[in-house]
C-alpha cells in the first residue's frame, strides 16, 4: 500500500482561520487575511474545534494518491460520499495480469495462502480465457455489422473486458485518486481509524492522517478515531478496551 499527498489548499489552516473569523467580524477579508499571525490563527482552530464549529473546515481540502489496495478497501472508501473519486476502471483496464492484496492472517498461514493463491490464479486463467472468446465472438459480429475489422477488434476488446471483469476478486489491486474536506476527513478518520475498521482501510487511513499532519499540525492535533476526537468510545460492547493507548498513539503520531 502506498499513500501519496498530491496537493492540498495552500495555507490550510489561515484559510480556515480567515473563514471563521469572517463569521465573527464586519472587517473585509483583506484585513482579517493579514492579522492573522500562527499565534492567531491556532487560536481560532482551536475555538472551532471547541466550539463545534466546523464549516470553515470545507473550504480547505487534501488530494491523496492511494495505490496497492484491493477492491475490499476502495469499495469501503467509496461509501464516504462528500468527496471526489477517481479510480482505475476494470471496464476499459485489461486486468489479464492482475496483482492481488493478500490479508495478513492468509499470508501468515501456509496452508490458507497456498489455497488463496491458487484460487487466485484460477480466476485470472478464467478472466483471460472469457475475455479471448469474447473479444472473438465480438470482433465477428461488429465486421458483419460492416466495421472496419481494426476498429472491431479494439471495439471488442473493451466489452469483452466489460464482462470478464465479473469473475475478478475482491482481492484485485486498484489505484484511486481521493479528495476529501477537512470536514469529511475528521469524520473519515472518526471512522476508519478505530480499531474496529478493517485492516486495510485502516492502514490507509492512518497513512492519510499523518500526511495531514505532516502540512497542518495544529489543525488535525485532535484527529483520529472518536476516542481522540471526543473522548469517550460509541462503540459500547464493542469497544476494543485500549482507549488510553489509541488516544497516545494518534496524539503522537507524525
Amino acid at each position: 500500500m502506498q499513500v501519496t499527498l498530491l496537493t492540498y489548499t495552500p495555507e490550510p489552516e489561515k484559510t480556515i482561520a480567515t473563514a471563521a473569523k469572517l463569521c465573527y467580524s464586519s472587517s473585509d477579508i483583506g484585513s482579517l487575511r493579514e492579522g492573522l499571525t500562527q499565534e492567531k490563527t491556532e487560536s481560532f482552530i482551536s475555538m472551532l474545534a471547541s466550539i463545534g464549529h466546523e464549516s470553515p473546515m470545507e473550504h480547505v481540502s487534501f488530494t491523496f494518491g492511494i495505490e496497492g489496495i484491493s477492491r475490499a478497501c476502495s469499495h469501503q472508501l467509496v461509501r464516504h460520499r462528500i468527496a471526489s473519486y477517481s479510480q482505475k476502471s476494470q471496464r476499459y483496464v485489461n486486468e489479464g495480469g492482475f496483482e492481488y492484496i493478500t490479508p495478513p492472517a492468509i499470508e501468515q498461514s501456509g496452508e490458507a495462502k497456498e489455497e488463496f493463491d491458487k484460487q487466485m490464479n484460477a480466476l485470472l486463467e478464467s478472466y483471460n480465457k472469457i475475455a479471448d472468446i469474447l473479444t472473438k465472438e465480438n470482433t465477428k459480429k461488429l465486421v458483419a455489422d460492416g466495421m472496419d475489422e481494426a476498429e472491431a477488434l479494439k471495439k471488442a476488446k473493451k466489452l469483452a473486458y466489460e464482462d470478464a471483469r465479473f469473475v475478478l476478486p475482491n482481492a484485485c489491486e486498484t489505484k484511486i485518486v481521493v479528495t476529501m474536506n477537512v470536514r469529511s476527513l475528521f469524520n473519515f478518520f472518526k471512522h476508519r481509524c478505530c480499531n474496529r475498521a478493517q485492516w486495510e482501510i485502516k492502514a490507509v487511513a492512518d497513512e492519510m492522517l499523518r500526511l495531514c499532519k505532516s502540512v497542518a499540525p495544529h489543525l488535525f492535533s485532535n484527529a483520529g478515531p472518536s476516542c481522540v476526537m471526543t473522548g469517550r468510545c460509541p462503540e459500547g460492547k464493542m469497544s476494543c478496551k485500549k482507549m488510553g493507548e489509541v488516544v497516545k498513539i494518534y496524539k503522537e503520531l507524525k
